[in-house]
C-alpha cells in the first residue's frame, strides 16, 4: 500500500472537499481519499504509487491547486 500527502490551496468549504474527493477518487489505482479542510491536506492511498501528475490533474479538474507533496 502507498500513501501520499498533498497540500491543496483554495478549499474553503465542505463542497470544496467533496469536489476534490470526487475527482481524486476517479484516478486509476486510488483506493482511498481523505481531505482535511482545516489543514488543506489531501491524503491519497493506493495499492501501488500513483503518478503525482495524475493527482495534480484531478485536483485542478476540481478547481483547486496542489501547493506541494510529501
Amino acid at each position: 500500500m502507498s500513501t501520499a500527502i498533498y497540500t491543496v490551496k483554495g478549499m474553503t468549504c465542505g463542497h470544496c472537499v467533496s469536489s476534490v474527493k470526487e475527482e481524486v477518487t476517479e484516478v486509476a489505482g486510488v483506493t482511498g481519499v481523505e481531505v482535511d479542510l482545516a489543514g488543506g491536506l489531501l491524503t491519497v492511498e493506493s495499492d501501488s504509487p500513483v503518478e503525482t501528475a495524475q493527482i495534480i490533474a484531478a485536483v485542478e479538474a476540481a478547481g483547486y491547486e496542489v501547493a506541494d507533496q510529501s
